[in-house]
């Protein structure tokens, strides 16, 4: 009986022996060579993310040449041969944002592989951690059945209950380093996870952009052909079509600007429900008249395109698809539904209370009549933009939907009034 009970504990002690050598070895000669492999892996794909990161550098110093040259042209542009060099420019600059643009996403999908195999070591890593855990903790379950007495009766010297004593101590130790060990592993999974939800968003947005910066480029080929076509070539048909644009822009300057003056006239003389319409709206905010993607040309922007022929850009160009449903940004009433049809410009304009009104340019569609009444979020139409469609007019940069913050009859830039 004795010498099978002596059998039972030697057999839990090399169980704890087997265990603390196991632990003293770090890892398993398999589990070893994975994780070098991992690492010739993970090493290969930083050294592909440092040439992405150079390409982007040299991308990005090409980029400031081409704008440097833009800064230059578009002082010197009022002929032909300037304006062409100018827009030839912004073709190469957008050209280099494309394909930086598309390194970038690269680069984002090699930081999401090294995340995947760092991911999937931390996971075997934690696997190991556990069956460890799981046997320990058998081997203390052993230990826990035999009283302090048995152990001693059943050893033959103290010094072997020493022993059986320390290796208990030893397992309890590994069990709560085996514990933290799990634990820290679980964080650094958890920040993994994070890091991976972080780059699958960063190429969704990279990935936006790019198709954003693609549509731009196609207009601006457009613009770039469209005035070759128009001119042929010859100064002087240049600087006629420049005298018909601005022509163009100033008559349909003037046109709001008196559109206005005569709505509100004509609301101030009812002083009935209109007033008491355009009261309810208080302190005036806007909401986006179109879903928020991307304003692709701000508020007085200095590449606007036109900007050496027309003057400042007048609006907030906001990126929409054609088609796209265009809302009242605030309630007002329609002063001014314009289909200027397929060669022309067509726009709405809306009267809002405290001196605001809203124009809507480049509408593909108009689904309001002037002197109607439209309450914030109401759809007035559609967007379009694209050239040589309905609406669109003589130049536009593809399809976005020009919005307009009008003051007392001014622009001003909507941004600062947006919700």
């Amino acid at each position: 009986m004795k010498n099978m009970m002596f059998s039972k504990i030697e057999k839990v002690i090399f169980v704890l022996i087997f265990c603390l050598v196991i632990g003293s070895r770090g890892l398993t000669p398999i589990l070893a060579v994975g994780i070098k492999i991992d690492n010739e892996e993970i090493k290969k794909i930083q050294e592909e993310i440092q040439n992405k990161e150079k390409n982007i550098k040299n991308l990005e110093n090409q980029k400031e040449i081409y704008e440097e040259k833009i800064k230059i042209k578009r002082k010197e542009a009022g002929n032909l041969n300037e304006e062409l060099s100018l827009l030839s420019n912004k073709i190469n600059k957008r050209e280099i944002e494309i394909e930086t643009q598309e390194e970038k996403i690269k680069k984002a999908d090699l930081f999401i592989k090294r995340i995947q195999i760092e991911t999937i070591r931390k996971k075997k890593e934690m696997e190991d951690a556990k069956n460890d855990l799981k046997e320990l903790l058998i081997a203390i379950n052993g230990y826990d059945q035999k009283s302090y007495l048995e152990i001693i009766f059943l050893n033959a010297s103290l010094s072997d209950i020493f022993n059986h004593l320390r290796y208990l101590n030893v397992v309890q130790g590994k069990v709560s380093r085996n514990i933290q060990r799990i634990a820290t592993v679980k964080d650094a999974l958890e920040v993994q996870e994070n890091n991976l939800r972080q780059e699958r968003q960063n190429i969704i947005n990279l990935k936006t952009e790019l198709n954003g910066q693609k549509i731009q480029l196609t207009s601006e080929k457009e613009i770039n052909q469209l005035l070759l076509n128009e001119t042929r070539g010859a100064e002087w048909k240049f600087q006629s079509l420049l005298a018909e644009i601005i022509t163009e822009q100033q008559n349909t300057e003037n046109e709001i600007a008196d559109l206005e003056r005569q709505a509100r006239e004509k609301i101030a003389a009812e002083k009935g429900k209109r007033i008491k319409d355009m009261e309810k709206e208080g302190t005036i905010v806007f909401s986006w008249p179109v879903p928020f993607e991307k304003i692709t040309s701000p508020f007085h922007d200095p590449d606007y395109p036109f900007r050496n022929w027309i003057g400042e850009h007048s609006g907030t160009d906001m990126r929409a698809k054609q088609g796209t449903l265009v809302r009242a940004a605030a309630s007002g009433y329609v002063a001014r539904a314009k289909n200027g049809g397929v060669g022309g410009y067509s726009y709405i304009m809306i009267i809002h209370n405290n001196s605001f009104s809203t124009v809507y340019g480049h509408v593909s569609k108009i689904l309001v009549k002037e002197n109607q009444y439209v309450k914030r979020g109401e759809v007035i139409g559609w967007s379009g933009g694209t050239p040589g469609t309905p609406g669109a007019g003589r130049f536009c940069t593809g399809p976005h939907l020009h919005f307009e913050v009008r003051l007392n009859g001014i622009p001003v830039n909507a941004e600062d009034y947006l919700l």
